[in-house]
């Protein structure tokens, strides 16, 4: 005998369906933000839309992410944009491709000496230009280069990334999901 309802698969299952979509976006930027590395180095998500390609991260200079001459840490300027070009074409894509980070590159310019922020965003025609040239099973490379910049809008660091895309049916991959998209009230 089920102590709940037999309705109650049903409300879960509707619950998913209804509800999870309003509040995924919520919870996501919950989840990174709660991420133990992001914390300790400083870093939060002020704004993501993953529907939109868009996410803009910031880092407040703080005695966890200073560096030995009391500037920003290199590796958590990178860490500010290190999941997320991936994480955004994983969601608009869909589970039909692989989506791998292939590599990065990081450009140092100035010391960051404040807060720093960046805004990383993929353009609308990309998933259109990514399906045209993976539509044969061709993997696909595409880099994105995003700047960091403080709060002079001065340019303290640009990464650039370079992804891996490819129909998922031309790919030894196995299935690929990230944890966030199992979220479950």
């Amino acid at each position: 005998m089920s102590l709940f309802p037999k309705n109650f698969e049903t409300l879960k299952r509707n619950t998913k369906k209804n509800i999870m979509p309003l509040l995924t976006p919520h919870l996501f930027k919950w989840r990174i933000n709660t991420y133990a590395p992001y914390i300790g180095a400083g870093i939060k998500v002020e704004h993501i839309d993953l529907d939109q390609g868009l996410c803009v991260v910031s880092m407040r200079l703080n005695a966890f992410n200073k560096n030995i001459v009391g500037t920003q840490f290199g590796g958590s300027l990178y860490s500010m944009v290190d999941p997320f070009y991936m994480l955004m074409l994983m969601h608009q894509l869909g589970s039909t491709y692989v989506v791998w980070d292939k590599s990065s590159n990081i450009e140092f310019i100035a010391p960051g000496n404040s807060k720093v922020r960046t805004r990383m965003k993929i353009p609308s025609t990309e998933i259109a230009t990514i399906q045209e040239l993976a539509k044969n099973g061709e993997a696909v490379f595409r880099e994105y280069t995003t700047d960091i910049v403080d709060e002079q809008q001065k340019i303290i660091a640009t990464v650039t990334k370079t992804i891996y895309i490819r129909l998922r049916k031309h790919s030894n991959s196995k299935d690929q999901s990230s944890r966030i998209d199992n979220i479950e009230p």
